[in-house]
């Protein structure tokens, strides 16, 4: 009989006691432990399991658990006798800054000294103890609500002093989620304050804190050295391209494919796979997410659910906000294709307001990206290095979809009715409806915040236009090619996203290889004698000044190349009527857009 499954509970004592299901992490402890490393810091994407392997941690050698052994019985840990001797021997510090989300450097402050007060108060007992004179007890009630920043950035390892004293041996201190409040602070502006006040705290409790024994800390990014990290040269960081604790974080292939056999759903590892593989770490591929694992054991049902567990917001901002270069490599990886870029792991946040390439740094950081290849550049920064980067999984292009649809909010209407005349063949409708996102839309998206009308050179300087325009010759035509060029890739995503609401009724792919060439996008019915759901192919092209007179020499030349290619083969063979396939073709100049069919 399948174990229950219980979602969020990052409890390990709660998921052992109750023999909920969980997939044994614990060589981690063994990992961890012979490596001997001061201070760790490991990067993983959200909901990767890095509470839960943090609070197995604690279990295992907080003095707390001692003589819960039967806790990690029959576990991979406990196989080993020279490990069930360090069980539960250990004075164990364990915070996180997840909630740490406040909008003000005040408001986190705050929160960060609430978070060591609270720790503080689960050792109260400690100093009944006759060890410790009236001068340190003062010292300890003077972590309090009102205590100075000093004080709370003394105030962890003054604490590894008392346990040290009180228990005999020195504290492994466990800090989970360490750059929340980072992300908060560049966000809402305050992130030298920040940095100042995070930067002392990390040093008092994990590079002049002689009680330390081992610490770990865990977050989705890491964080430049010259940040926080500047005095931390104790500091050994595994990042999600690090050899290190490859398994540890994440669902290996066997493991998901055992967990499936046992919830009776062994037929599905090709979808499962397809949904939620693609995660890389180290040189260990076939990564799963485990957050969208449990939750689709537990429901059964094909979706989003970790790119649906949070609001994606800074990256959901800085692509928004980003150059037509962004969108453009955006639309590349939407569509299927590959990007190479420079990557640097450790991600300064002050520069992403103007290094694009951080967007991309952080995004791997983040698992909206997996590395498919990684060429070490000859930079100054040795870290700097070109990846070739893809869209993690089918989950994640599930996300950028409706990231873009969002985008298009403000034509809701019109794009609801625009793919109902797609599907119908409707061209009167599809050029009413498009034309009128474009005019509500494609002046804001086409640079993220200035219109292409105002700025057609920052378009044009972005893109070689294949030699059109290239940022150093620019005239009237080269500027209305690059601007235009950036309206098609963006729409090219835009009707990939917006035929996200037809995947009950369509196989939906761009960039595939189909007769004599590659189509821009295919829609294939999934039930072929349903003639309401035609197929579909659509050809984008963008009008060449120097080749074309029109739109309607664009479009046509667009419906040319669907027929001799012959895109429409491959529905064909998969079952799709000839005489139920419909081919359009986008023609776009500017704002304009002209869309035919046949």
């Amino acid at each position: 009989m399948a174990r229950v499954v219980g979602i969020g509970n990052q409890s390990f004592e709660s998921i052992r006691e109750n023999d909920t299901f969980y997939i044994d992490k614990t060589s981690f402890i063994k990992e961890w432990w012979e490596n001997r490393d001061v201070v760790t810091l490991i990067t993983r994407p959200r909901r990767f399991g890095k509470t839960l392997n943090m609070d197995m941690i604690r279990c295992f050698f907080s003095n707390e658990y001692k003589d819960r052994g039967e806790l990690f019985e029959g576990l991979d840990i406990w196989k080993d006798e020279k490990y069930r001797e360090l069980q539960g021997i250990y004075p164990v510090i364990f915070l996180s800054f997840a909630t740490i989300k406040q909008t003000t450097y005040d408001g986190a402050v705050k929160k960060i000294k609430n978070e060591i007060i609270n720790i503080y108060n689960s050792f109260d007992y400690i100093m009944k103890s006759d060890i410790y004179n009236e001068n340190e007890r003062y010292q300890y009630r003077s972590v309090c609500a009102n205590m100075s920043d000093e004080t709370a950035q003394e105030a962890l390892k003054n604490l590894s002093n008392y346990l040290y004293r009180y228990y005999g041996k020195k504290v492994i201190i466990l800090l989970d989620e360490y750059d929340t409040p980072m992300q908060e602070a560049y966000t809402n502006g305050y992130w030298e304050e920040l940095v100042a006040f995070t930067r002392s705290l990390f040093n008092s409790t994990f590079k002049t804190n002689p009680y330390l024994e081992r610490a770990i800390m865990t977050g989705i990014t890491r964080v430049s050295r010259e940040s926080i990290f500047s005095d931390l040269n104790n500091l050994v960081v595994v990042t999600t391209t690090s050899n290190l604790y490859e398994k540890a974080f994440g669902f290996t292939e066997p493991e998901v494919f055992n967990a499936l056999d046992e919830f009776e759903l062994s037929d599905k590892k090709d979808d499962v796979k397809s949904w939620y593989d693609g995660f890389t770490f180290g040189d260990k591929k076939d990564i799963y997410n485990p957050w969208s694992i449990i939750n689709y054991l537990k429901f059964k049902k094909f979706t989003a659910y970790w790119a649906d567990s949070s609001s994606n917001g800074l990256i959901n901002n800085l692509v928004q906000k980003g150059s037509p270069y962004i969108k453009k490599m955006l639309e590349t990886l939407i569509s299927g294709k590959n990007i190479k870029v420079p990557i640097d792991e450790q991600i300064v946040f002050s520069e992403l307001d103007y290094s694009e390439d951080a967007v991309w740094s952080l995004m791997l950081a983040s698992g909206y990206l997996k590395v498919v290849s990684a060429e070490e550049l000859n930079t100054i920064r040795e870290s700097n290095n070109e990846y070739e980067l893809a869209l993690t999984n089918r989950e994640i292009l599930f996300m950028f979809r409706k990231m873009i649809l969002r985008w298009f909010s403000p034509a809701k209407n019109e794009t609801n009715e625009f793919v109902k005349a797609l599907i119908n063949c409707d061209i009167e409708g599809m050029n009413v409806y498009m034309n009128k996102v474009t005019m509500k839309t494609i002046s804001y998206f086409d640079t993220g915040n200035s219109p292409s009308d105002e700025e057609p050179e920052k378009l044009a300087s972005c893109y070689d236009c294949q030699g059109v325009a290239n940022g150093s010759s620019l005239n009237y035509s080269s500027n209305l090619y690059a601007m235009t060029e950036q309206s098609s890739l963006f729409f090219h995503g835009f009707v990939l996203g917006l035929m996200v609401e037809q995947s009950e009724n369509y196989i939906i792919t761009s960039n595939r290889e189909s007769g004599f060439g590659r189509y821009d996008i295919m829609l294939e019915p999934k039930d072929k004698n349903n003639t309401h759901y035609p197929g579909i192919i659509i050809e984008f092209k963008v009008i060449n000044p120097r080749k074309e007179n029109s739109l309607e020499e664009t479009v046509e030349a667009a419906l040319k190349q669907i027929e001799e290619r012959n895109y429409e083969a491959e529905l064909i063979k998969r079952g799709v009527k000839a005489d139920n396939i419909h081919h359009y073709g986008f023609a776009f100049k500017g704002k304009e857009v002209l869309i035919e069919g046949k």
